[in-house]
């Protein structure tokens, strides 16, 4: 029953049945501000010239981002909430488009989760700390089980940066 679905997940996730899935792994797009392609090899093994687009790491507050914001507020109330009072903070800034945008598909995902299933999320940590407070709204602090730090082995700094970071932190949320 392992299926592969290539598209927005928002899309994917209003398919799913209620209460259809064991784990989800969620990695978002890290606001990053990039876009990203897939590159494709020959069949010789060499690099292809050849790519496609795979998904903009760039949010930006418009109609799509007060389309999901209005839902999350009609959808759930917590979590509504919170994004009212994240708003006023970051009133149609890029940061509060992509809450906005992870919101709706979090109410989603809780949806879809089985009465035993798992969540984790991975963020950096420029939205993690934003994405917690939405989760604990979603799931309920009662449901959060672990902060889960994955150290690195090695870790690129480059010259605009000090020190690079050595570890991330995934959230684990279980129903």
């Amino acid at each position: 029953m392992n299926e592969l679905h290539f598209g927005d997940n928002l899309d994917v996730l209003r398919a799913m049945p209620a209460e259809s899935v064991d784990l989800i792994y969620l990695d978002p797009p890290f606001n990053s501000n990039a876009n990203y392609n897939v590159l494709y090899g020959t069949k010789h093994g060499g690099a292809s010239k050849a790519q496609s687009h795979a998904f903009e790491d760039t949010w930006t507050w418009g109609i799509d981002a007060q389309r999901a914001l209005d839902e999350t507020a009609a959808r759930h109330f917590e979590a509504g909430a919170l994004l009212d009072a994240f708003q006023k903070v970051f009133a149609g800034s890029d940061m509060m488009a992509y809450l906005a945008m992870m919101a709706v598909r979090l109410i989603e995902m809780r949806r879809v989760l089985k009465p035993t299933g798992s969540l984790y999320l991975h963020c950096d940590p420029t939205a993690s700390h934003y994405l917690k407070l939405i989760l604990d709204a979603i799931f309920t602090v009662r449901n959060y089980r672990n902060e889960i730090i994955w150290r690195r082995t090695s870790a690129h700094a480059n010259a605009s940066q000090r020190a690079a970071a050595v570890h991330d932190v995934p959230n684990l949320y279980t129903l």
